[in-house]
């Protein structure tokens, strides 16, 4: 699936942990318009779980997800 999406911003949060992927993630999903979609590529464990339940409370919808390795790579549509 993920071929198919093009992300308006990419985030790189390998090597980092906790709150670092949702904060990063968080100022850059500001940074792009209504609508478009954020790639964030993580390898901290905590993150699948963390950047999920962020989405979710925050009103964005998570577009696909996938796990390869030990990385995790989030697409997340910002809603509002």
């Amino acid at each position: 699936m993920s071929s198919s999406i093009e992300p308006a911003a990419e985030v790189d949060c390998i090597g980092l942990y906790c709150p670092m992927p949702i904060a990063m993630a968080k100022e850059q999903i500001d940074a792009i318009g209504v609508g478009e979609i954020l790639k964030v590529e993580a390898d901290d464990p905590a993150a699948e779980e963390d950047i999920k339940r962020w989405a979710q409370r925050v009103g964005h919808e998570m577009v696909d997800f996938q796990k390869e390795g030990g990385i995790m790579t989030f697409y997340i549509r910002r809603m509002k």
